[in-house]
């Protein structure tokens, strides 16, 4: 379980294409001795184990994970490459403070984003949900962005739109989206069984 509050952003350094799979190296400023292997952390909201870890000169640390083929069809880890950014954030432990919402590292989709404004001090998002997960997004909901908790303002058909303040898009790479950009969507998981209830009750 995570929360979408990325608690550090991550540099791909290395991505190997082997049969089947794909083996991202990442650099990050967490402490390797806090790192163990078989760790989850989410890559851009998409949750995968560490396979490597090994500290870095200067601080922060070294990490590879490997991306099955099922995540590189449908997020966003299929186009990363050396030097791309990605949003990371380590799994919840008991205790933790949940500061954003229950999420899980399972995307349901790929977005589209329609378009990114400045709108006082934050930056507005108009993103195009994929039709199979749009209904369920709603207003003043939570949805997770490239791992990213954050609340719905407004639904029009499968058009969404959020707002960021300032400190996320200075900590998160979403500040480095643009039009026509794919972002990995996880919708709030209380929406998802509520949709699968009401389906089960429909073919009752």
């Amino acid at each position: 379980m995570f929360t979408g509050i990325v608690t550090a952003v991550g540099d791909v350094k290395a991505v190997e294409r082997r049969d089947g799979l794909v083996r991202l190296t990442v650099e990050s400023t967490y402490d390797p001795a806090g790192v163990e292997i078989g760790a989850s952390i989410t890559h851009d909201g998409v949750c995968l184990t560490v396979v490597e870890t090994a500290s870095r000169t200067g601080g922060g640390m070294r990490h590879i994970v490997e991306v099955a083929p099922e995540s590189l069809a449908l997020t966003t880890m299929g186009a990363l490459k050396a030097g791309d950014r990605v949003n990371l954030e380590r799994s919840l432990k008991i205790g933790d403070e949940l500061g954003g919402h229950i999420v899980q590292g399972h995307v349901d989709g790929m977005g589209e984003v329609i378009s990114v404004r400045q709108d006082g001090e934050g930056y507005r998002l108009s993103i195009r949900a994929p039709h199979t997960i749009s209904h369920l997004i709603a207003q003043k909901g939570s949805i997770a962005i490239d791992g990213v908790s954050l609340t719905v303002n407004e639904v029009e058909g499968d058009v969404f739109g959020v707002l960021i303040i300032p400190h996320t898009w200075a900590v998160t790479t979403l500040s480095r989206l643009q039009a026509g950009d794919k972002v990995n969507l996880e919708a709030d998981m209380m929406a998802r069984y509520a949709a699968r209830l009401i389906e089960a009750r429909r073919n009752t």
